[in-house]
């Protein structure tokens, strides 16, 4: 397909062409031209303009990881990339696919000390897979296409993208590659001949484990790994990115494995396991429990992972296998497999009376305030499991990644322990309502991230998105400042800020707010809530 037109109007038509129907961003002087271009397609991708270029990045993300699609974020030179770079942590480490489109100074500006002036592929080195500059315009449409590539391949991530604004301006005619980002390609097993040896050593175990991180969400193998579990008898436990990779309710399930967020039962099975199957995850230390769930002297580890340089990694002597998880589970399924009927019904004995233990109601009355754990059971309760949640790293993490069961069969929580970003909730929220516009989005978020993203809140007014945010208010840096009570002998520092009043931000903004202080309150706010209108609830 031949195009003919402005760099600018050249990239544009590119992310049609892919299939790309959502860019995130924030205008600046180099891009002007792209926006111009943007303006004038009425086909192209549809613009969203964010309050900031990190939260940009974190709407790209949350977009990509429940619309299994790539996220594309832009931004301009300068401050704008600078900004940006603070959103790209999160999806870099957590392998979440971003196209990261930023415009540059002219290149005669090049060494001159222009403003905006920056070196982006050194800027984004740490924060992205690969860097892609665009020098002139005729290489725009292979350039975005090489990037999309590369962010889908292996282990998925964001790739940036770099365009100096006169190429935007610069004419050329140029054949559009076929491409599309709507799914991850095809990714094969490369190690077969030890597939019959995992199989072996799963069905010899007497306590064997299976624990999913978030490559099963991006293989879309969530049917393939119940067979899977059930077929070879394995309890299985996720990490806080694998939460939906397996259905809570199963008999087998042993929830959210690690050390920010796990049932105590799960963690207490995986340290007395004699065989460990780590499918998709990077099994360090947050999800291992300090690598104390399994410990490293367990007898036997196998780790499967798309990269090879993390496969089996964490764990020296483990078992690496390399390669999808979708086609690994497939592969095992043809095994032939010896009936453990006995060892399977004991497994889930044993699952059931650690879940009864745990599921048990807490105390009615907390010592003050609000339980994190009820709010988060009640909102399940009313809603259902048909909504999207998304919360903040800190005081929410764990009570979400604990208490709200998830059904499986899709990623339905998006927690940021990448790098544990604050600030992602709200613009997340976003990313999420515009990925799935029929489901009913729920952001848990807290006071300091509050402070750092509540801009983000006219965002979601301007949209009309139906988001509900749940504000848990204690008035610090909860997380650090629990840190400081249990290991700094209560020496709080630097956590302590003054009041801010959410219910009033949030009203400044145009939402419904309301303050509650008991969970009946709380009932009764989630009700008004239910015509689908944004509210806030501090």
């Amino acid at each position: 397909m031949y195009f003919e037109g402005s760099g600018a109007e050249i990239l544009v038509e590119s992310l049609r062409v892919a299939g790309v129907e959502v860019l995130f961003g924030v205008p600046g002087d180099t891009g002007v031209a792209l926006y111009d271009a943007l303006g004038r397609q009425p086909c192209g991708p549809h613009h969203i303009l964010a309050r900031d270029e990190r939260s940009a990045a974190s709407m790209a993300d949350a977009y990509a990881r429940v619309a299994h699609r790539v996220g594309v974020v832009e931004a301009s030179s300068g401050g704008g990339a600078t900004f940006l770079v603070g959103g790209l942590g999160e999806p870099y480490a957590a392998s979440v696919p971003l196209l990261v489109i930023t415009s540059d100074i002219h290149r005669a500006s090049r060494g001159s000390a222009a403003i905006t002036e920056i070196n982006q592929v050194e800027l984004f080195s740490a924060v992205t897979k690969h860097q892609v500059v665009i020098e002139n315009a005729s290489e725009m449409a292979t350039g975005v296409a090489e990037a999309l590539r590369v962010a889908t391949s292996g282990r998925p991530g964001p790739v940036s993208l770099i365009v100096p604004e006169d190429v935007f301006e610069e004419h050329a005619q140029v054949t559009l590659p076929a491409m599309s980002d709507a799914l991850l390609p095809v990714r094969t097993v490369t190690n077969l001949e030890i597939v019959p040896t995992v199989a072996a050593w799963l069905a010899q175990a007497s306590r064997p484990a299976l624990v999913l991180g978030s490559g099963v969400h991006w293989s879309m193998a969530w049917s393939e790994i119940v067979v899977f579990a059930e077929r070879f008898g394995l309890p299985v436990a996720t990490t806080i990115h694998g939460k939906g990779a397996f259905p809570e309710r199963h008999a087998l399930s042993l929830g959210v494995a690690g050390a920010n967020g796990a049932r105590d039962y799960s963690n207490e099975y995986l340290a007395a396991s004699d065989v460990v199957l780590f499918m998709g995850t990077r099994a360090n230390s947050t999800d291992t429990d300090g690598f104390r769930s399994p410990p490293r002297s367990t007898p036997r580890v196998i780790h499967v992972d798309i990269d090879p340089e993390r496969a089996g990694k964490n764990y020296p002597g483990s078992l690496a296998l390399v390669g999808d998880v979708g086609h690994t589970v497939s592969r095992l399924l043809e095994e032939p497999l010896p009936h453990k009927d006995d060892r399977t019904q004991a497994i889930k004995t044993w699952i059931a009376a650690r879940r009864a233990r745990y599921e048990e109601p807490p105390s009615a009355h907390p010592p003050r305030g609000l339980d994190p754990r009820r709010i988060v059971e009640m909102v399940q309760t009313h809603w259902g499991d048909n909504i999207l949640v998304v919360g903040e790293p800190g005081t929410p993490t764990p009570y979400v990644s604990a208490y709200w069961t998830s059904p499986g069969f899709r990623r339905d929580v998006i927690l940021p322990r990448g790098h544990g970003a604050m600030g992602f909730a709200i613009p997340a929220a976003v990313g999420l309502a515009l990925a799935k516009p029929l489901d009913r989005v729920v952001a848990f978020t807290t006071d300091g991230s509050f402070a750092m993203a509540c801009g983000e809140l006219e965002t979601v007014v301007r949209l009309q998105l139906p988001i509900i945010f749940l504000h848990l208010s204690n008035g610090s840096l909860g997380w650090i400042k629990a840190l400081q009570h249990f290991y700094m002998d209560r020496r709080y520092f630097g956590v302590d800020f003054g009041s801010v009043d959410a219910v009033a931000v949030a009203t400044a903004f145009g939402l419904k707010a309301h303050r509650v202080n008991t969970l009946e309150e709380l009932r009764q706010v989630l009700e008004r809530c239910d015509d689908g209108t944004c509210a806030d609830i501090h």
